[in-house]
């Protein structure tokens, strides 16, 4: 009993992590692009939309992290504890850093890493799922990307134009962000309840409701500094610009939210972003310090998630505590060889500066001579 009640505590505090950091792919860019003056409307109206998409459209997402990845009967109310555990830790975290991190990845890794202690995985499936992973960020970056050198030329020499039409503009960047919040209800409310209703713990309508309602609650309460580190720390949008990311990345997430593909919409929204980068300047746009951030966190989160919800099962579950000795003692070995290779590199960089410091030295002293 005692850890049915647990899932449900972490199942609950999961989903208020997701609301908080699916606030920032939602209406980050409407806030950042000026449409939405205010955080506190951008938030309010992020939850009405997330609200709405988990209601309505999130059971196919549900479906697919209920039994489709693993099958239903290995997830036990113990289990469910720990891949939600893993799962909800690693998002805390991000959202205390302000990292806009993906929970589909995080939530996937989590239930990989049981599939794996119990050498049970839907091969099929997963595979379906990490291209997707890779092929749809590539979408919205290629298709933002041509919209907007398509915008530019049309909107070439009519900023009268512009002018007239930017009240009307702010309405449509408003509404697509709407589609974008709705996606991400459609989309994140499953990893959350996802466990506990392939455990049997909750119907699915009443598991949707219920961890919608706490999605809505991280919204507003942990969502501004997330809406903040997406809207102005990475880059700041025109209205038409600002159209074209929501516009896109609504568009892909809700498609694959109907054929019950959990795709990170974080992921999605700033490969958009990029893609606007792009049309300006191809090359800066891969030099901005919280792309780079963003992107290793991407890489790391799966593999974490994975990794924690495998050792904890191995030492809680099957008592294998060898196998938790090896990894962690692989991981142990790699962050030192890391530390070392640094370490090297900063005595080679400064061997590399000695003998020109030197030099200096003298020319400097025989001037002084000279003088």
């Amino acid at each position: 009993m005692e850890l049915v009640i647990l899932s449900f505590i972490l199942a609950y505090f999961f989903a208020f992590n997701i609301g908080a950091s699916g606030s920032a792919a939602a209406m980050s860019v409407s806030y950042g692009a000026g449409a939405i003056p205010q955080k506190k409307w951008a938030l309010i109206i992020c939850s009405i939309a997330l609200m709405l998409g988990a209601v309505l459209g999130s059971g196919p997402v549900v479906k697919t992290l209920s039994h489709s990845i693993i099958p239903s009967h290995f997830l036990t109310p113990e289990i469910v504890v720990i891949i939600l555990a893993a799962s909800a830790g690693t998002l805390f975290i991000s959202n205390l850093l302000s990292i806009p991190l993906s929970t589909s990845e995080v939530t996937v890794g989590a239930i990989v890493g049981a599939g794996i202690a119990f050498q049970s995985l839907n091969i099929n499936k997963l595979l379906i799922i990490f291209s997707f992973w890779i092929v749809v960020p590539i979408v919205a970056m290629v298709a933002t990307y041509l919209l907007v050198k398509g915008g530019d030329r049309f909107y070439s020499g009519k900023r009268h134009f512009n002018a007239k039409w930017k009240k009307i503009g702010s309405i449509i960047l408003i509404l697509t962000g709407c589609l974008e919040a709705y996606a991400a209800g459609m989309n994140n409310v499953g990893n959350a309840i996802g466990p506990l209703v392939g455990a049997g713990l909750v119907p699915v309508h009443i598991g949707i409701l219920t961890g919608a309602v706490f999605m809505v609650i991280g919204v507003l309460s942990l969502g501004s500094r997330v809406i903040e580190t997406s809207a102005k720390r990475i880059v700041k949008l025109s209205i038409p610009n600002g159209i074209a990311v929501s516009g896109v990345s609504g568009i892909l997430v809700t498609l694959a939210s109907v054929y019950g593909l959990p795709i990170p919409i974080t992921q999605v929204t700033t490969s958009a972003i990029a893609g606007v980068s792009a049309s300006k300047n191809r090359q800066a746009v891969w030099k901005q310090p919280i792309i780079k951030l963003i992107i290793k966190v991407w890489l790391v989160s799966p593999a974490l998630s994975m990794i924690v919800a495998y050792l904890l099962i191995q030492a809680c579950v099957r008592f294998n505590f060898y196998s938790v000795i090896i990894i962690l003692c692989v991981i142990l070995a790699t962050l030192c060889t890391s530390s070392l290779l640094k370490t090297k590199h900063i005595k080679e960089l400064f061997n590399e500066k000695k003998p020109e410091q030197t030099s200096v030295t003298v020319i400097t002293h025989k001037k002084e001579e000279v003088l």
